[in-house]
């Protein structure tokens, strides 16, 4: 059963940053697909961006340029780095995952059966 924590969320202004991290276990296949997702309130859930098991990466526009993903697989964690936030970044956080390869591994998907509890992230203008 893979599981996922959060940690790292919290408020910051307009222009700082802020790192998010997952720690994930309980798998041991390599071909996984990793993502960060948020959903602000009374908006629908929005994939931010994707890392799959070679390590390439999907960006939503929206943050292109601003936040960075990464993976320790030494430490089993996921990172999201994410600089020059701005007001409308703040949303609840998810770390997902599941076995997907190819054009399944993208934030446009629905298929990734696993997450984490979620984070908050809060940015004041």
């Amino acid at each position: 059963q893979v599981q996922l924590v959060e940690s790292g969320g919290g408020s910051v202004q307009a222009g700082g940053s802020l790192r998010l991290s997952c720690a994930f276990s309980g798998y041991t296949y390599t071909n996984i697909c990793m993502a960060w997702f948020r959903q602000a309130p009374g908006k629908e859930r929005e994939g931010v961006v994707t890392i799959d098991s070679g390590g390439s990466t999907g960006y939503a526009d929206s943050v292109k340029g601003r936040f960075t993903i990464s993976k320790d697989n030494a430490k089993n964690t996921l990172y999201l780095q994410m600089n020059s936030l701005k007001p409308e970044d703040t949303a609840m956080y998810y770390c997902a995952a599941d076995f997907l390869g190819g054009s399944y591994c993208s934030v446009k998907t629905s298929l990734f059966g696993y997450w984490g509890q979620g984070i908050q992230v809060t940015v004041s203008s």
